[in-house]
């Protein structure tokens, strides 16, 4: 059996950060992953986008990422609020916060590779890939799994466990943790389109009668498109035509782009919000979308994620300088207590969001209208909401922060 002080469950980006996050501190590091890597590294048309919030780029900017990312990052200038069929709309502009960019679009692909550059380099970190986890036991000495394939199982110990696999975490359900679920009875249609006018890196947040429409700037002039429908639509969606889905597109989203011209692929994903309830245990510590998945309007999931990273590894560089076990549960309980703040404030936010920019009564309709109105007019409501946006909001870890560990 081979020991560690670091047992990370999935090797996604969340993973993958996190280990770039620990590396150089002479951990012993190992991930499980159960999907094999992709091995797509050419663009194409219908490369899917990640929204990297400003606060992420300066996490990534710090654990030496950033350069080999900036290269394919589409900068956000200005952020467009509006609702459909109604007046009112908010504009963040990355002026009045005095930075160059207010977030970047990047293709996952470039992400992926990057990051799993980070999986690959050799003695970072034992990588158990592809393989599943059949069985953790966690107890006041440490923790015990038992991952593989058919063919072959291996076990494998360690300090800490941390559950960074996804919304259907398998760390959760061998554990027992309970989550609360709220099926949102939306899908998010994911595709890209070209509009006939340049984006000029504005990102467009659209609210219509059936959820949040996103458009947010990409390379040569392509938008990332997330459409919110209802659940019952979504196999009538998928079944029509470039041609139909570019005119009921257009329709939801209007002409400031002028004229939609093409669209590529379209992926259909259902929409839940699923919050663990515990982020923490001895010897356990939840990240990313196995501690919280969010309804993806304004694009806060992921970021939130990277947030949890910065502070986790912030908090086991502490204790393993002080001599300190990092799965001791008073070092976890740290990290709790600092990211309990941000995850409440961003679940609300995106939660509250969603369910109010679906109500149908014409009364709630006036509210959000004036409610946009009034935010454009007041300049520390609209700072305060962009700041949020930003991934800006409350005590800043020092990777946050831009300085090393």
């Amino acid at each position: 059996m081979k020991s560690y002080d670091i047992l990370i469950v999935g090797g996604g980006m969340v993973g993958a950060s996190l280990v770039q996050a620990l590396a150089g501190q002479g951990l012993r590091i190992a991930v499980i992953e159960s999907a094999p890597f992709e091995s797509r590294t050419r663009p194409g048309y219908d490369d899917r986008a990640i929204a990297l919030a400003h606060g992420t780029q300066k996490i990534f900017r710090a654990l030496g990422l950033w350069d080999e990312l900036s290269g394919a990052a589409t900068p956000i200038h200005r952020i467009h609020v509006s609702d459909r069929g109604h007046c009112g709309f908010t504009r963040m502009d990355r002026a009045g916060e005095g930075l160059d960019a207010l977030g970047y679009v990047v293709p996952a692909r470039v992400l992926t590779r990057v990051l799993g550059e980070v999986l690959r380099q050799p003695g970072a970190v034992d990588l158990y890939c592809p393989a599943a986890l059949s069985e953790l036991v966690i107890n006041g000495s440490g923790a015990t799994a038992r991952a593989g394939s058919d063919a072959m199982e291996q076990e494998i110990s360690a300090r800490l466990v941390v559950a960074a696999d996804g919304a259907g975490s398998a760390v959760r359900d061998q554990l027992g943790i309970p989550v609360k679920v709220h099926d949102y009875g939306q899908v998010a249609v994911v595709t890209n389109v070209t509009p006939q006018l340049a984006h000029n890196n504005i990102a467009y947040e659209r609210f219509t009668e059936t959820g949040p429409l996103a458009m947010l700037p990409m390379s040569e002039q392509r938008c990332a498109v997330v459409w919110t429908l209802d659940e019952k639509d979504s196999d009538a969606v998928m079944a029509w035509s470039d041609t139909e889905f570019l005119a009921r597109l257009q329709d939801r989203f209007g002409y400031r782009l002028g004229r939609l011209e093409r669209v590529g692929r379209r992926q259909a994903w259902p929409l839940r919000l699923v919050k663990a309830q515990e982020s923490v245990r001895l010897r356990l510590a939840l990240v990313g979308n196995a501690a919280h998945t969010l309804h993806p309007i304004a694009g806060q999931g992921f970021n939130l994620g990277v947030r949890d990273v910065a502070v986790l590894a912030e908090v086991i560089v502490d204790a393993v300088r002080a001599g300190r076990d990092p799965g001791e549960l008073v070092v976890l309980s740290r990290y709790r207590s600092w990211r309990q703040g941000d995850q409440r404030r961003v679940t609300a936010f995106t939660d509250g969001m969603a369910r109010m920019f679906t109500l149908p009564l014409p009364a709630f309709s006036v509210v959000r209208s004036a409610g946009m109105v009034a935010l454009d007019l007041l300049p520390p409501a609209k700072r305060l909401l962009t700041r949020l946006t930003m991934g800006r909001g409350g005590r800043a870890s020092r990777l946050a922060r831009g300085l090393p560990l």
